[in-house]
């Protein structure tokens, strides 16, 4: 229980640091898989912003006003390079990650998430459907896990041929040609159109 409230400490001051940037941001990763109702455990928490409304100075001053500090030497310059902040609350030691988002897909994912309340914190959550996307961006087994999870839980919610699409992308871009063939069998195993 200690690390699960270290995590809601985290995320209480990462939804406020977030709140004072003016850019569209949410949470992803592990803490919005659990939002979506996927019992599983997290000991980070990851948040996007909007690459157009924000600039790495200002947002890495707004974290650090709630003691969120860099976990890396350089980490302004890591993250102009790479578009990602390496960060570490400096009470509760929990990491966290907050990427830049620049396409098209991530400022449609932004402006779809979900707001609610998570142990008591505010926050704004990618949907669902957006979260598949992410996953199958990173494509770790913990992410094809959470896929498969995500799918049979809310799959006949979702557009399954928009999501779908965006995997081939990803796989495309990566040229990653097993990405959308194992997909496509997580589609399966779920019994959900790959249509």
């Amino acid at each position: 229980m200690a690390a699960e409230r270290l995590l809601t400490e985290t995320l209480r001051d990462v939804a406020a640091a977030l709140a004072e940037i003016d850019a569209p941001s949410m949470i992803i990763g592990g803490v919005a898989v659990i939002a979506a109702g996927v019992p599983r455990e997290t000991i980070d928490v990851d948040a996007t912003i909007s690459g157009r409304g924000s600039d790495v100075d200002s947002v890495l001053s707004a974290f650090a006003r709630h003691g969120i500090v860099p976990r890396i030497e350089g980490a302004a310059a890591f993250a102009r390079e790479r578009q990602v902040l390496l960060l570490q609350d400096s009470k509760s030691g929990v990491t966290i990650e907050v990427s830049f988002a620049w396409l098209p897909f991530e400022e449609e994912a932004l402006a779809r998430a979900n707001h609610i309340d998570l142990g008591g914190v505010a926050v704004a959550v990618a949907i669902p459907e957006d979260l598949v996307v992410y996953k199958a961006a990173a494509w770790r087994d913990r992410d094809r896990s959470d896929i498969e999870r995500l799918l049979a839980l809310h799959g006949k919610e979702m557009d399954i041929p928009r999501i779908r699409s965006l995997v081939a992308q990803i796989a495309d871009a990566l040229d990653d040609r097993e990405r959308i063939a194992a997909f496509d069998a997580i589609l399966a195993r779920t019994g959900l159109d790959r249509s």
